[in-house]
């Protein structure tokens, strides 16, 4: 009975250790290194156990590390304690479900087996967590860990992020393997009960990871050695800083609003850029209603006579649905110098529960989850739109698309030479700009293609097609929650990568492998 007690208190300790070092690993805490071994823990408790024990344990660390990872979304208004419990449950569960599968086929096939296959049922999870409809979260993913580490992560302009998450959950793998077999030669006691690895399997899975961390290596290496030549364009953007309080009450707060973004705007016209950009739903009102708002903001660009991209909140242009006076859209708005729309953007990707209520026709949502105050209000655009600026186009991703590589790819696909992302994550917590940061990294690489971004709290800075973050706005040491403005020459890109052109196909290998995993399994005999 002891044992038995010893041995579930050491599970349970793996699994927090496990959900520990995920949560610290990730932006914003910045500790990279710890992600390549931060699951040992959890793959030395569930490798040969009962499948139940293995999702359990799973599912606990997968819960915890949910919790901690997205804290910062306590700071959005009325969200509460039960609401990020039902989030980690959620969230939790491709944990689970990883520990589920790996139990499984450890069970069947061997612990050596399941080691080596860890890292394609690892990605299945994260490519399913990242596009399951409205519960769609796709940051971040274990590979964004390893963001400022650009030799590392140039595979994803092949693989996408997948590919580094792949590569990390690979050496995860050998070193829990090379873990297990030292434990089993040295005669563990009996809580400890694991199945280990063979000498010859675990020299296999470092001969995998060697080939692999070199190939990566070698890959990364050559790209950031070629020499960054080409077109370029100048472009500002700007950081309001508006708060939370003023965002409520935009009528009351509107002449302090465009003064301050007025202001940031003269200062950066200083330095001679070819585009102004403001971040999203910059604007105290919709720019093409409010007649009063559109002289303002004309007289402003054409005393600047500059080209602007300007965040607001509008009524669609265009809406498969009856017209409906409170519903808006969150647009990006671009300006010729001369003051005259040349076109908008209506983003694409609405957050559930905040801009819209999913199924509001057909799921009877508790009170508690959707107030009765609460109503779906924003229209979707359903059009990858691209603009054009002397010659080179670009796209616009808002808010939280910059998070989804298959959208932004799309972009891209369509012929933009550069991206912008325009958000406002002043709602939410500190951790999350660096987790939308670290993403943002990822779709310049993916795509090799330069990106510019203005927020309203930050961090507004501009990254090139290798990932290199440049030209934050900063004041006193700060990049978050101040104001400010950077100019910036971005390059333009005019190649497609295969991640471009092709997509997350590198995801539905993974995903392959492990369905073809299971199946294989189902009927085979307990190893």
């Amino acid at each position: 009975m002891k044992t038995r007690i010893i041995s579930i208190a050491v599970s349970f300790f793996l699994s927090f250790l496990s959900a520990g070092l995920l949560a610290v690993s990730l932006p914003a805490n910045e500790i990279a290194w710890l992600a390549w071994i931060a699951l040992v823990p959890l793959l030395i408790t569930i490798s040969g156990r009962r499948v139940v024990s293995g999702f359990t344990l799973s599912y606990l660390c997968g819960i915890i590390s949910s919790a901690v990872i997205y804290d910062w979304i306590f700071a959005a208004p009325g969200y509460q304690l039960p609401h990020h419990v039902i989030l980690a449950l959620i969230v939790g569960l491709y944990t689970g479900i990883f520990g589920l599968i790996y139990g499984y086929v450890c069970n069947r096939w061997h612990s050596a087996a399941a080691l080596v296959c860890a890292p394609f049922i690892w990605v299945s999870m994260e490519y399913i967590r990242s596009n399951v409809s409205f519960l769609s979260l796709p940051f971040p993913v274990l590979g964004h860990s390893q963001y400022q580490h650009l030799q590392i992560i140039q595979a994803a302009a092949i693989t996408g992020g997948y590919g580094i998450s792949f590569l990390i959950v690979m050496v995860n793998a050998a070193i829990a393997g090379a873990a297990l077999m030292l434990v089993s030669k040295a005669k563990p006691p009996e809580y400890l009960n694991c199945q280990s690895p063979s000498k010859r399997s675990v020299w296999l899975l470092f001969c995998i990871v060697f080939i692999l961390l070199g190939v990566t290596f070698v890959y990364g290496k050559t790209v950031l050695s070629r020499p960054a030549g080409g077109k370029k364009i100048r472009i500002s953007v700007i950081q309001g800083n508006i708060d939370k309080e003023m965002k409520r009450d935009t009528r009351k707060y509107a002449g302090d609003i465009m003064r301050r973004y007025t202001q940031l705007t003269h200062a950066a016209l200083k330095e001679n850029p070819d585009l102004v950009v403001w971040p999203e739903a910059a604007t105290p009102g919709l720019v093409l209603k409010n007649l009063s708002l559109q002289q303002e903001l004309v007289s402003l660009i054409k005393k600047a006579d500059r080209h602007f991209l300007i965040g607001s909140s509008e009524y669609p242009k265009f809406s498969d649905e009856p017209f409906d006076k409170n519903k808006f859209g969150n647009t990006a708005l671009f300006f010729s110098p001369s003051g005259r729309l040349l076109g908008q953007h209506l983003k694409m990707f609405l957050i559930p529960f905040g801009e819209y209520i999913p199924y509001e026709d057909t799921i009877p949502w508790p009170e508690f989850i959707v107030p009765k105050e609460n109503r779906a209000r924003d229209v979707p655009g359903n059009e990858f739109t691209i603009f054009e600026l002397g010659g080179a186009k670009f796209g616009v991703v808002i808010c939280s698309e910059g998070a989804f590589p298959n959208l932004f790819r799309k972009f891209v696909k369509e012929g933009a030479n550069f991206m912008l992302n325009i958000t406002n994550e002043g709602w939410f917590g500190e951790s999350a700009l660096y987790q939308k940061v670290a993403a943002s990294v990822f779709r310049a690489v993916e795509n090799r293609i330069s990106l510019a971004r203005a927020t309203n709290t930050g961090i507004s800075c501009f990254i090139d097609p290798t990932g290199r973050v440049y030209g934050r706005v900063q004041k006193n040491q700060r990049e978050t929650f101040i104001d400010g403005h950077m100019t910036e020459d971005i390059l333009l890109s005019e190649n497609r990568t295969f991640y471009t052109i092709h997509g997350n196909i590198f995801a539905f290998v993974c995903l392959g492998v492990t369905v073809i995993l299971i199946i294989l399994s189902i009927g085979r005999r307990k190893y």
